[in-house]
Formats: structure tokens, C-alpha cells, sequence
């Protein structure tokens, strides 16, 4: 089975990840600057230099046929404040590099919000606090009136699930709190409502595009499926980890189902969670506006049932099996036996993303379209004298794009596939010794070298198949 001819084939990246210049050129503080310097290990600058190399990385999409690229915009770099002050040199920067896409033939796919609050909202709370939500639209309506002629395809926020559970659960991106489900919950609320305000506002205001927003979604499978407490532990993750969210965004709404599951888990942490009727209003009526789902999937859990304490361990570092996930009240993530993973413990198994799409298929069956807008492996490139031979991310690919055919073939209209990520880029919590690019990246000197999967990538390209 071949790829529709009108299968976008493209290469993702991230503003922070990416651009360097992280306070130059007019940009405002995120939460990541003093984060990272704190740290020591590693900073986002000069990254991939993105600010200054975007002609010779979009020349490259060219030159392999990637039609389409995933940009964030950098709020901060636009409202170095969050709000208010305007930075005129940001807002020509992301002028500059559009008319560079379509000078090269490639289409923007262009993301508001990718883990990047302007520090001035972030330290007040972030989504938790309603000035965030408000500002957040202020800064959509802008981008959507400056870069109407430039860009068709938005997305509003990237990863609602992974910003709340890494900011509030797992501790590891900043304000790094740990194991408060509460504020997790409350904080992809915050999220959704202002994702849904900004689909409003991009209706309202007749835009010739499309918009819609970004979910990671990872399939939950009980470990063991005939054992009753791994099934419902696996329920209670899909719960809080997609369900959550897929519900918000295809329903406008939260079902019994699915809050019964958040407010138990909410009152076991000490909290509160409601729901005010009018952002139900607001989320139910941009429920139908939605143009199409992101959807990033990297892997599966395994999930069996636990009653001890938490207890998470990230593996940053690429050591091989240090990986731990025991959510008290929910239940652990565990390796399963014939099933690889990758140096950061993350497993191989791309029926897992099949599975996930023909979900959201049946169980919103007004979902339109989706999008595969991150998709790759983590790997520890070896450089040789300019030439990366990296087969396990080609192999890696290739399983998943073999379960996306079989998905379109099953009725899913899936529209689209980006590979996180188009050339190397800062990695939030492991530096840059993970590395995911179809282009590897020398940071010292900031020369690109195709990898084996990028001339591999073409040829899918090329062929319309796998």
C-alpha cells in the first residue's frame, strides 16, 4: 500500500531546541535559562543556531524533498513579557524564515506554545493562573493577524500531557515539583481552555487555515490483561495521561468516566479539582472547530498495578535500564519481555501508535484528521568522517510508518508524518549527546552531515512507500 499523493512527508523541530540566541535579538526570559544555568550541564545556546542557519536547513528539506517543516514560534521572542511590550525583531525573524520556507517549497506547520512560557507568566503559576490563559490568546491573535499571508497550518500548544507531568509530577522541567497530581490536572485544564479560547478567536477572526493542537499520546496496555487490578491501572493512566485531554479536545467536555477517575486520584493527593460551566461552554464550542490532531508518539507503557509510594527515576543519560514510573494511587510502568527499548528506556513498539489511532477513530469519531507530528528514535549517532550510519532509527521509522499505512488502510484518515526531528537539537533533559535529526549537527562548528535516514527518508518520499 502506498502513501496519498497528498501525504505530507516533513522533519519537526522546536524554538528553545533549535534557535540558540535564547537572549539576544530582543528575546525575553523563559523559565529554561535559569533552570539550565543552574544546572551547569548544559544550555540551549547555541543549539542548532537556528536563528542564524534556518536557509541552510530549509536549502537541506529542499534538496531531500521534505515538503513541510514543524516550527514553534518563541512566545518570548514576540512578547518578551509574556504581554504588553511587542519585540519588532522577533516578529520580523519568523517573517524572515516563512518567506525562506516557501522560497524552498516547504510548508510551515507552526506551533504557538512548545514548552517555552515567557518567564514573567511561568514564575506567577504558568497555566495554573488565569492571567496565562488570557495572555496566551492575546499572543494567538497576534501571530494569527501578523502571519496570516505566511502561514496556513497552526497549532496551538505542543504536549499538554508531558508539560503538566514533567513540571508537576516528575519534577524535571522547571518549577520541577514532584508528585502533585492536583496542580498536574489542573494545569491541562489551564491548557485546554486557552487552547480552546484560541480556536475561537482564529474562527471568529475567518482565517484562510487550519489549527488544531498537539497531543502526546502514549497506548497504556495492562500488563497482564486477565489480571482485573493491572486493568484498571492501565485505565487510570490512559485516564489521566490521554483520556483527559482527548476528551477536552473532541468532546468540549469531560465524561463521568473520565472524571471519576481525575477526582479520585485528586482528592488521594489532598486536592480539589471543578470544572467552571463556562470554560465547558468555551471548550464545547471550539470542540467543532478543530481542523485536525497532532499527534506525537514516541512508545507504549506496559502498566501493572501498584499501592507502595512514588517513586520516579528519569533516565537522562542514556544508562540503559535505570528508568522507574511508580505513580502512587495509579500504578507502574514496566519493561516488558521481547519488546526492545531505546538507551533512554523508552520502548519499541510501534503497534502501540496503530492502536492509538484507530482509538481516537472509533472513540471520537469527529476527530477529521490527524497528523503524526513526532516520530523518531533517540540514538547516540557515531560520527565517522562525515558519514552517520544510523539503521536503527531507519529501522525504527520504517516500523512505524509500515503501522500508519495499516491504520489509513483501516479507515483512519491520517494525513500527514514529521520525524523529530529534522537536524540534531538541544534535548530538554539529556543536553546533546541524544540525538534524533535526519541531519546531524557538529555544534561546534555547526556544519550539517546528511545521515543513512536522511537519503532513506527521500526515497519513502520519492517512492510514496516504505
Amino acid at each position: 500500500m502506498k502513501f496519498a499523493e497528498d501525504f505530507v512527508f516533513g522533519g519537526a523541530t522546536a524554538a528553545y531546541q533549535c534557535e540558540g540566541s535564547t537572549r539576544e535579538y530582543g528575546k525575553g526570559k523563559v523559565a529554561w535559562d535559569d533552570y539550565l544555568e543552574k544546572q551547569g550541564r548544559f544550555k540551549a545556546d547555541p543549539a542548532s543556531d537556528f536563528y542564524h542557519k534556518y536557509p541552510v536547513d530549509l536549502k537541506l528539506c529542499n534538496q531531500f524533498h521534505i515538503g513541510a517543516i514543524r516550527i514553534s514560534i518563541a512566545w518570548s521572542r514576540i512578547f518578551p513579557e509574556g504581554k504588553g511590550k511587542i519585540n519588532q525583531e522577533g516578529v520580523d525573524f519568523y517573517h524572515r524564515v516563512f518567506q525562506e520556507c516557501h522560497k524552498n517549497g516547504v510548508e510551515p506547520y507552526v506551533t504557538l506554545h512548545h514548552f517555552d512560557t515567557p518567564d514573567a507568566l511561568h514564575s506567577n503559576g504558568d497555566f495554573l493562573n488565569r492571567e496565562t490563559i488570557d495572555a496566551f490568546v492575546e499572543y494567538a491573535k497576534f501571530c494569527f493577524e501578523e502571519y496570516k499571508d505566511e502561514v496556513t497550518y497552526w497549532f496551538t500548544f505542543n504536549e499538554v500531557w508531558p508539560i503538566a507531568t514533567n513540571q508537576y509530577i516528575e519534577g524535571t522541567f522547571p518549577p520541577c515539583i514532584t508528585y502533585d497530581i492536583t496542580s498536574a490536572v489542573k494545569s491541562m485544564h489551564g491548557m485546554m481552555v486557552a487552547h480552546a479560547k484560541a480556536v475561537l478567536e482564529f474562527h471568529k477572526g475567518n482565517y484562510k487555515g487550519k489549527i488544531g493542537v498537539i497531543h502526546s499520546l502514549e497506548t497504556k496496555y495492562p500488563l497482564d490483561p486477565n489480571n482485573p487490578e493491572d486493568v484498571l491501572a492501565a485505565k487510570k493512566e490512559d485516564i489521566l495521561a490521554n483520556q483527559f485531554l482527548l476528551d477536552a479536545t473532541f468532546l468540549g467536555r469531560y465524561t463521568e468516566e473520565t472524571m471519576s477517575v481525575i477526582q479520585d486520584l485528586v482528592k488521594m493527593n489532598g486536592g480539589e479539582f471543578s470544572v467552571d460551566a463556562k470554560d465547558i461552554e468555551v471548550m464545547e464550542e471550539a470542540a467543532q472547530y478543530n481542523c485536525y490532531l497532532g499527534m506525537n508518539h514516541y512508545q507504549s507503557h506496559f502498566i501493572k498495578a501498584y499501592n507502595g509510594e512514588n517513586e520516579i527515576h528519569h533516565n537522562g543519560t542514556g544508562e540503559k535500564g535505570t528508568k522507574k514510573f511508580k505513580l502512587k494511587g495509579v500504578g507502574e510502568r514496566v519493561f516488558k519481555e521481547g519488546i526492545p527499548t531505546t538507551d533512554w528506556d523508552w520502548l519499541i513498539y510501534p503497534e502501540g501508535m496503530y492502536d492509538m489511532i484507530m482509538r481516537i477513530k472509533n472513540q471520537y469519531p469527529n476527530y477529521k484528521a490527524i497528523y503524526i507530528t513526532e516520530n523518531g528514535m533517540g540514538y547516540k549517532d557515531d560520527f565517522e568522517d562525515g558519514i552517520i550510519f544510523d539503521e536503527p532509527r531507519i529501522d525504527y521509522i520504517k516500523q512505524h510508518l509500515e503501522w500508519l499505512l495499516k491504520s489509513v488502510e483501516d479507515g483512519a484518515n491520517v494525513k500527514g508524518y514529521f520525524v523529530w526531528s529534522l537536524m540534531d537539537v538541544f534535548s530538554w533533559s539529556n543536553g546533546y549527546n541524544k540525538r534524533y535529526g535526519l541531519f546531524y549537527v557538529d555544534y561546534e562548528t555547526q556544519k550539517r552531515y546528511p545521515k543513512l535516514s536522511a537519503y532513506w527518508y527521500r526515497q519513502v518520499i520519492d517512492a510514496k512507500e516504505v
